[in-house]
Order: C-alpha cells, then structure tokens, then sequence
C-alpha cells in the first residue's frame, strides 16, 4: 500500500495561487515584527503568530493580512520574503510557481517601484539558482483600496514590466467590490499581453465568478468555489476548461465555508470542472501545499494516481510554455509510477 503523505511529500507541483507577502513564514514575521516592534500590532513571538492568525472572517483577515504587509518597509525586505517563499515551495517539490504580487501596498508604502520590481526579479533568479524553482509574477490589483489602486497596479505593470510577470489579477474582499469596475484596466492588461487572473467566487456567489469571466476576460478564476451553486456556471467552466485555483484550507479559515466537510471541492470536480490545488497564504492558515494535497486527498476519496492527475491538471493551467508543461509532466509520471508500483 503507497504511503500517502510520502507520496504527497514528494510529488512533483506546480503552485497557481499563492500570495507574496502571504507566504512569509512565521520565523520571518516575527523577524520584521521585532525590527518594527512598537510600531506594528504583529507580534514578534512566532508562537504568538498562531493567535494573531485566527481570523473570525474574511475583513478581519484583510485587517490582519495588510498589517503584516505594514511589515515590508525596504526592497531588503521585500528580497528576503521572495527568497524565503521560494525556498519553502522547493522544499515541497514544487517545480514552478505563479505569486500573486501586490505592488500597490508596497509603492503605498514609501518602496519605489523599480526597486520594488528590481527586490523580486533578483530574488527569483537567485532562488532558480539555489532551490531550482521558476518563479512568476501575477501583478494584483488590492480590491479594497479601488480604482486608485487599480490605475497604478496597471502602470507599475506595463512601465516596469519585470521579467516574472506574466499575468494581471484583483484581490482582497469581494463585497462591496464589483469586478465590471475593473474592465478598462484588465482590457489594457490583456492587451500588453497579460493573462487575465482574477479571483471570484470566494465569499459571493455564483455572479462574481460571471462578471470576472465576462468583463475581466478571466483565463482562471482564484478560488471559483461559488460556481458549486450555478449548473450552468459550472457547465462553462467544463466546456472552456477554465480552471479555479482552489484552496480549501483558506476557504474555512477565512470562514467562506463553515467546515472543511461543507467544501464544495468535490462537486466542482463531479461537474468536470478543471480544478487546481493551492495553499492562497499558507503560514497564514496554517497549511502548506502538501497539506492542501492530503484535504483535497480527503474530500474526493483520492489515491496516488488521482493526486498526480490534480497535479497534472495544475500544469495545464499554468502559463507555462508547452515544453516546461511536457518537462513538468513527465516529472510527475515518473513519480507517480515509482510510488505506486
């Protein structure tokens, strides 16, 4: 019998929502915490950060989320957050990973944005030299801070234009934050040849994934869980094989589900949805990756072979070029047929 977390552990993958400044692992919160201590409400213990993490719905996790972003006050800071994120995704076989980026809140904050594209470019290239990771950029547009926001995402996007970048996204709360708002920016995204990422469907229902779909141009959908309530939704999803980057874990934690039992993850995949496993800010929640493997393992009654096909089916998604997508592949066939002989 195959040894299941063996063969999560070292499974091959590829990561299609995870946030930047979301992945900083406790060891370097707390660092910055106590550079800024006195001036931030982070603790600066990383027991302490267990505590801080419980969030008792999606705006107090907003509240907290932005008050560690207070925390990244240099491009130093911003070079060892990239580093670190990309040495824990090796450590979890992950091969290639698109990070979702806010560079609005850290322009907000006082880093100037070449510096700030200049911090992460020179962190990818030295962690794909250290850890063997490929890293990319989604550009996100902050929901909560508007069409302000927006405007700059988009010029710091088509004016720095950093190597990683890839795609062009919009975060933060859903309420509230209408995503036909958006178009005009995700238009000129598309254009300058950005693929369209936005997340929908998170903690609204079924019409939030629609509007991103049909005024954003979305090519995937960031979490998409809503689309459970919407057979016609979940109909168009299959059919153009739109994938939704899921994330279980984050979806109870931020209380857009009530449990993880409730997680509509195996419906969307009885409906063929193309579904992609995701860890969204997994110090945060408490997750990693492979963690997200093991629930998804739980919630659709899955072996070994069914946990490499959602690998596989996250390659696909990717924006990788179709070599690194057959390279990627391969990779997660051989393992899968070493694990499970």
């Amino acid at each position: 019998m195959t040894d299941l977390p063996a063969f999560i552990a070292g499974l091959p993958k590829v990561e299609l929502h995870v946030h930047h400044v979301g992945s900083a692992s406790p060891r370097i919160v707390a660092e910055l915490a106590a550079r800024h201590e006195g001036r931030s409400p982070v603790p600066a213990d990383p027991e302490a950060l267990v505590d801080y993490f419980a969030f008792r719905d999606f705006a107090h996790f907003i509240e907290v989320y932005l008050s560690v972003v207070d925390l990244i006050r240099d491009p130093e800071d911003v070079w060892i957050l990239t580093h670190e994120v990309a040495r824990e995704l090796a450590r979890q076989q992950v091969r290639y990973a698109e990070l979702t980026v806010t560079p609005y809140s850290h322009v907000h904050r006082g880093i100037p944005a070449p510096a700030f594209c200049e911090a992460i470019e020179d962190a990818r290239k030295r962690a794909e030299a250290d850890f063997g990771i490929a890293l990319r950029w989604c550009f996100d547009i902050p929901g909560e801070a508007g069409l302000p926001a927006a405007e700059e995402t988009l010029r710091i996007a088509l004016e720095q234009r950093p190597d990683g970048l890839i795609s062009f996204g919009l975060g933060g709360p859903e309420i509230g934050v209408p995503r036909p708002q958006f178009k005009p920016y995700f238009d000129q995204a598309r254009a300058a040849g950005l693929r369209s990422v936005p997340h929908a469907g998170e903690t609204t229902g079924p019409q939030t994934v629609w509007d991103a779909l049909r005024d954003l141009g979305a090519e995937r959908i960031g979490h998409g869980i809503a689309a459970a309530e919407d057979p016609e939704l979940l109909a168009y999803l299959a059919e153009h094989r739109i994938a939704l980057e899921v994330c279980p874990t984050s979806n109870v934690r931020t209380r857009a589900v009530a449990h993880i039992s409730a997680h509509p993850l195996a419906r969307l995949v009885d409906a063929g949805v193309l579904v992609t496993i995701n860890s969204d800010d997994p110090p945060m929640f408490g997750t990693t990756l492979n963690d997200e493997y093991a629930v998804a393992a739980r919630l659709l009654d899955a072996g070994p072979d069914r946990l490499a096909a959602l690998a596989k089916d996250a390659v696909t998604a990717s924006f990788l070029a179709p070599a690194e997508k057959t390279r990627i592949s391969a990779e997660i066939d051989a393992w899968s047929a070493a694990g499970t002989r």
